[in-house]
């Protein structure tokens, strides 16, 4: 286990980041996508431990939508999960970066663990009845595949009218065409074209590559149809984001 950890750590370049920023460096969030597109993000990670005033809009409509005992996956450095827990609401973020969840931690998240989403039913016999995929969040489906798996999984360790609070952004709207060539040369391959292939930079770390799913709103319906949960509103009129409300069936 400890070889594990070790392991994460050194490929934590997320983490390192979220670590650094709280420690008081400033350094611009560096994503590659897989066909070397160069992203400069927010600067320092600021917007993982951005007050609830500097949300952006869709998150600040969104988490209202919260209930009962709440899990947030892919918390970072546990912004969306600390402000439920001042709310006195039960709450529990999972992270697959081990420093990120040292973050929440020293920040006071009561309820803290190292997961990637893909292992959620190890939380059993815990069962939740909301999920927060904010941020963006829903983009950890993946792909097709994985989140029709993922949504499944997340069924099993949901209450019964259960809801999951997700945000995304509807990839077409872009207007730029080293986004448009990459979302076709997505379909030509049998991929979704929103389908991100990304990995993390951070100094002299190189995370993993990890898919990323930004969907638009058909392609979300039919991601759900089946799936044990239903769509039960979007939320947000600020396109290309916007939020969704999922419903267990």
């Amino acid at each position: 286990m400890n070889e594990l950890l070790g392991k994460l750590e050194i490929d934590d370049a997320f983490g390192q980041e979220v670590w650094d920023h709280f420690k008081g460096e400033r350094h611009f969030e560096i994503v590659e996508r897989d066909d070397g597109f160069i992203d400069a993000g927010s600067f320092g990670g600021l917007v993982y431990f951005a007050k609830f005033d500097d949300w952006e809009n869709i998150d600040k409509e969104a988490i209202k939508y919260a209930k009962g005992k709440t899990l947030d996956i892919g918390c970072g450095a546990g912004r969306h999960a600390l402000y439920l827990q001042n709310k006195k609401f039960d709450v529990t973020g999972i992270d697959n970066s081990p420093l990120a969840i040292k973050v929440c931690k020293e920040r006071g998240l009561e309820k803290a663990f190292v997961l990637p989403i893909v292992e959620v039913e190890t939380l059993l016999p815990e069962k939740f009845d909301s999920i927060l995929l904010l941020g963006h969040n829903f983009g950890l489906f993946g792909s097709f595949q994985e989140a029709r798996s993922l949504l499944a999984k997340i069924g099993n360790v949901t209450n019964p009218g259960a809801i999951i609070i997700s945000t995304t952004r509807d990839p077409y709207q872009s207007t730029e065409a080293v986004h448009e060539e990459y979302q076709q040369k997505n379909l030509a391959e049998g991929r979704m074209g929103g389908q991100l292939r990304l990995r993390i930079r951070h100094k002299k770390l190189i995370g993993s590559w990890f898919n990323y799913l930004f969907v638009s709103k058909e392609e979300l319906k039919h991601i759900v149809e089946g799936s044990g949960w239903k769509v039960k509103e979007f939320i947000g009129n600020e396109e290309p984001e916007y939020g969704v409300i999922l419903e267990k069936e």
